[in-house]
């Protein structure tokens, strides 16, 4: 890393990037809105985001293959941990540094998908933006031929603190597993860790988890808990996680703990498989399938904002901020139109409940806060290029 101030900003954007900190440090409230400088702009949009959840099909396809409830939260919990390095490094690894993604528009679409491939059965991927104040993206991920669905909502607030930008995540994510055998469906609540972006000093920055994080559910908890580096000593990325019977279960089983780093590899440290591998991200991750852009829908994501990211890519930022005024402006336009009709925007994917009992149920497990969420339904209703 730089060690001075603004080593790794451009040149060109270093009096830019000084205002922005400036700006951010002067700010109590929200960030959300605040514009950064071009450099730091990312030419994807926050839509693709929940591709993450399964650039690693096969983890999420073998949470199938358990065939008791201690093998299956274990599983559950080596594809959770699995899918951190994609959501909170990879942009460090493309882009130099973690990059500011586009805000999606309301009712922006991103559809893709996994192949089978060795039996894995195809997994399916339909994200929806379904709130632009506050931004909120609702997503499900689903593996038919396994039985196994993912749905979930993020939003995030964000705040300055200490030098570093402090991301609340907001929102939950409920996995259902649908056992082979006939079986009832297994719910796991999992809830979104709490990120604090460091290096902003230097223009370069980079995300760390914090706290701690809960998936419960199939007669199990999992606690993670993040650490990252300190100002001088430990690694970046730690984490600490505690597999265990949920009480009033009746479970005999010994409590497992794993240790390790989430962007790399991880191990037993305690219980019956102390010494023994965990998790393993060191391999190539798969990146979704999507279609071609002849056949998108114009809200779908890489048609709304190709000529913003094809700007931002050829480092031609004038042309970029044009097209993306474009698109703000007929996003404005439109709401004026629904106001004055007195009309609101129809969701296309998901249904809006103000509170979700599955979390209420199983957050209950962890005296979880706050003790209710809303949710956002899926309504099975996949597009016909999927489906």
């Amino acid at each position: 890393m730089s060690e001075q101030a603004g080593d790794a900003v451009p040149a060109a954007q270093r009096s830019s990037w000084s205002s922005f900190l400036k700006s951010i440090a002067s700010v109590s409230g929200d960030l959300s809105s605040m514009t950064a400088p071009p450099f730091i702009l990312s030419p994807v949009s926050l839509t693709e985001f929940p591709a993450y959840w399964c650039e690693r099909p096969e983890l999420f396809a073998a949470i199938a293959d358990a065939t008791d409830d201690e093998t299956r939260a274990l599983a559950v919990l080596k594809w959770f941990i699995s899918t951190l390095k994609g959501q909170y490094t990879s942009r460090n690894e493309s882009m130099g540094s973690e990059k500011k993604p586009l805000n999606p528009v309301l009712g922006e679409l991103f559809y893709g998908h996994w192949p089978d491939v060795n039996g894995r059965g195809q997994t399916d991927l339909l994200v929806e933006q379904v709130s632009h104040h506050p931004p909120i993206t609702a997503y499900c991920i689903q593996n038919k031929s396994k039985g196994i669905k993912l749905v979930g909502h993020n939003a995030q607030k964000t705040s300055f603190s200490s030098g570093s930008i402090i991301v609340k995540q907001i929102g939950h994510a409920i996995l259902t597993v649908t056992p082979q055998d006939g079986a009832a469906p297994v719910e796991y609540l999992i809830t979104l860790p709490r990120l604090r972006i460091d290096g902003l000093w230097y223009g370069s920055p980079y995300i760390e988890l914090a706290e701690s994080t809960h998936i419960c559910g199939g007669n199990f908890i999992s606690t993670i808990e993040y650490k990252g580096k300190g100002y001088f000593s430990g690694k970046s990325h730690q984490f600490k996680a505690v597999v265990a019977p949920a009480p009033g279960t009746g479970g005999v089983a010994k409590e497992h703990v794993i240790d390790g780093l989430w962007h790399t590899t991880s191990k037993f440290v305690s219980g019956p498989k102390s010494g023994i591998s965990f998790h393993d991200v060191n391999g190539p991750k798969e990146e979704v399938t999507v279609g071609s852009e002849e056949k998108m829908d114009p809200f779908e994501t890489r048609k709304l904002w190709k000529l913003v990211a094809k700007g931002i890519r050829e480092q031609d930022f004038d042309a970029a901020s044009r097209e993306k005024s474009k698109i703000e402006n007929d996003q404005r336009q439109r709401r004026r139109d629904e106001s004055a009709a007195g009309t609101t925007w129809p969701l296309k994917h998901f249904d809006h409940i103000d509170s979700d009992p599955t979390y209420e149920r199983l957050g209950k497990l962890v005296k979880i806060v706050p003790p209710t969420e809303d949710a956002y339904v899926f309504q099975d209703n996949w597009p016909s290029s999927i489906a």
